[in-house]
């Protein structure tokens, strides 16, 4: 069996800031890992920027993930330490990694970003 891991954009409140991604879907087997990009346009001193990232399954209510603050990342759930990372690279991507990957890591991800 297959999992798929849609990954999407998200627009920033302010028109100037887009965030995008590489990949339009990213396909893995269960046990493996796989890392996605957020590419912030706009996004002024992006190494101070709070990036967040979100879970959709259709059906439900989007879920918050985790957020990458300058000196830390901070998760929805404790939980989710374990199987989801973040981290910045260069002056404006942001990566965001799924480990050992299960069927119920099929979804679209979004980043947004916004500073609280």
């Amino acid at each position: 069996a297959k999992s798929i891991c849609f990954v999407s954009f998200f627009l920033d409140g302010q028109a100037q800031v887009l965030l995008k991604q590489r990949e339009v879907s990213i396909t893995r087997g269960h046990k493996a890992t796989t890392s996605m990009d957020c590419i912030a346009e706009g996004v002024p001193d992006f190494h101070y920027a709070f990036i967040h990232w979100y879970q959709h399954v259709p059906t439900k209510t989007p879920e918050q993930i985790l957020y990458i603050r300058p000196s830390a990342v901070s998760y929805n759930d404790n939980s989710y330490s374990n199987k989801y990372s973040s981290s910045k690279k260069g002056t404006n991507i942001c990566t965001f990694t799924i480990n050992d990957i299960k069927s119920n890591a099929e979804g679209t991800y979004y980043c947004a970003s916004w500073h609280f």
